[in-house]
C-alpha cells in the first residue's frame, strides 16, 4: 500500500487530495495546523521523528496562505508579506527537508509542491504581489531540489491546480476541487525523472517560469 503525506489536508484542495488518495487505497497521513504548523520548524522535526524509517511515496506540500489581497504601491503590509513567505516558501522547504529520507525510502519517490500560475515571472501582472512572489520563490526551491535530489531518484514537481472553487479561489472559480485534484494526481502519476523540476498545470501543460 503506497503512502502519501499531505500538508494542509483539513480543507480545500488538501482535503480533496486526501479523500481521493484514500479512495484509491493509499494510506494517507493528512496534517493540519493542529498536527504541526509549517512555520514551527522544531515541531516539524518532532513529527518527522515519529515517522523515521517509514516510506512515503508522495509528499505533497500543499499548506499555504494567500495573505492580504489587493495590495498596491503605497499600501504594502510587510508583516503580512513576511508571513506569506514564511508559510509558502520556508514552511514548504522545511517539510521537504524533514521527510526527504522517507521519500527516498519509498518506491514512487515523489515530492509535489502546490504552486500557482501567479508565480510565473514571465506572466507577472503585478496583482497579489506577496502571494505571487512567494510562489515564484517556491518554484526556485522546487527547481533546486530537483537537482539536489536527482541522485536519490526523487522526482520534484511544482504544480498549478487551476482556478478552483475553494476558500482561496472563491465561488466564481471555474474548477471544482475534484476535477483539479484528478488532474494533479494524473500529472504526478505520469511524471518521470525527465519531468523533475518542471512547473506544470493540473492538465499537464507546462507553465513558463
Amino acid at each position: 500500500m503506497p503512502t502519501a503525506l499531505i500538508t494542509g489536508a483539513g480543507r480545500g484542495l488538501g482535503k480533496e487530495l486526501a479523500r481521493q488518495y484514500e479512495t484509491e487505497g493509499w494510506r494517507v497521513i493528512g496534517t493540519t495546523r493542529r498536527e504541526f504548523d509549517v512555520t514551527d520548524f522544531a515541531q516539524i522535526r518532532r513529527f518527522s521523528a515519529g515517522l523515521k524509517g517509514a516510506p512515503i511515496d508522495l509528499l505533497f506540500c500543499n499548506a499555504g496562505i494567500s495573505g492580504k489581497r489587493g495590495t498596491s504601491i503605497g499600501s504594502f503590509d510587510y508583516d503580512s508579506w513576511q508571513e506569506v513567505l514564511r508559510v509558502n516558501v520556508l514552511g514548504a522547504a522545511a517539510v521537504a527537508e524533514a521527510f526527504v529520507d522517507n521519500v527516498a525510502a519509498s518506491e514512487r519517490k515523489r515530492i509535489a509542491f502546490m504552486s500557482s500560475r501567479l508565480g510565473s515571472i514571465a506572466e507577472a501582472s503585478g496583482r497579489t504581489l506577496p502571494y505571487a512572489s512567494s510562489k515564484a520563490a517556491l518554484n526556485m526551491v522546487v527547481k533546486a531540489l530537483s537537482v539536489l535530489l536527482a541522485p536519490r531518484g526523487i522526482v520534484v514537481l511544482a504544480l498549478h491546480p487551476g482556478w478552483v472553487r475553494t476558500d482561496m479561489g472563491g465561488p466564481g472559480a471555474p474548477l471544482e476541487p475534484g476535477e483539479s485534484v484528478r488532474g494533479l494526481r494524473k500529472v504526478i502519476e505520469g511524471a518521470t525523472s525527465a519531468d523533475s523540476g518542471r512547473f506544470l498545470s493540473h492538465d499537464g501543460a507546462a507553465i513558463p517560469w
